[in-house]
């Protein structure tokens, strides 16, 4: 079954909401995220460029890369790909139940966004930014 968890670039920043709310209900804390990156996306356009361009930027959560290392793969947080998705301005789209791959355009790092975060948890320390 689908956890799809997906919000429309149009709707307002929602106000109001206590930290249970915002963290830990049906998403996870994924809009949270996401909305995070909408406001970021105002306050540094550089990064919203990066983001746009297809760079993963470093940010909050795992999943960032700033340089190629020598395994070119790694994974990811979803709370990372929700507030990327935010940062491009574009609807959140994140699946609970789904991992997804993108391939930084700087660095050609291969990062495997995943739900089970024993995987970006345990990485060799090589890989932590």
């Amino acid at each position: 079954m689908s956890q799809r968890i997906h919000r429309s670039i149009d709707l307002p920043l929602r106000t109001g909401l206590n930290r249970n709310e915002l963290w830990e209900a049906h998403d996870k804390g994924l809009i949270k995220c996401w909305e995070v990156g909408r406001q970021r996306a105002a306050r540094f356009p550089d990064l919203a460029q990066q983001c746009l361009a297809g760079e993963l930027p470093v940010l909050g959560w795992k999943g960032g890369v700033n340089r190629s290392l020598k395994k070119l793969e790694k994974y990811g947080s979803l709370k990372y790909l929700a507030q990327w998705q935010g940062l491009r301005g574009e609807d959140l789209d994140v699946d609970l139940g789904e991992e997804r791959v993108l391939t930084c355009s700087r660095t050609k790092m291969v990062v495997m966004f995943t739900p089970d975060r024993t995987k970006y948890f345990n990485q060799i320390a090589e890989t932590n930014e």
